[in-house]
């Protein structure tokens, strides 16, 4: 659990998933309120865990994209599972708790 653990990096994992190669504008856009740093540092954790690729490209300006990586591909039913599991145990508190916090 401490690969995916914290508020980003099962988010991260999810769009790529859903998209399969995402520049770093484009996660970021997903995302929504995560700040630089953060997505910066959650991307070099799950690169460095080998759930994630960073595929660079040599131009101006710099072209990075990220996927998941065939570890990472593995992760994705235990994922799927634990989003299963959520939904049929959110109580309605929890559920507006979540809603007010994507406003």
């Amino acid at each position: 659990m401490s690969l995916v653990g914290g508020k980003w990096k099962m988010h991260i994992l999810f769009w790529l998933w859903k998209r399969e190669i995402l520049r770093y504008g484009e996660l970021k856009r997903e995302l929504g309120k995560v700040t630089h740093k953060m997505l910066s540092n959650q991307l070099k954790e799950l690169e460095a865990h080998d759930l994630i690729v960073r595929k660079e490209y040599p131009q101006v300006p710099p072209k990075v994209e990220y996927s998941l990586s065939p570890k990472g591909l593995t992760l994705m039913p235990v994922l799927e599972t634990l989003c299963s599991w959520g939904k049929e145990h959110i109580t309605n508190d929890e559920r507006a708790v979540v809603i007010l916090s994507r406003s």
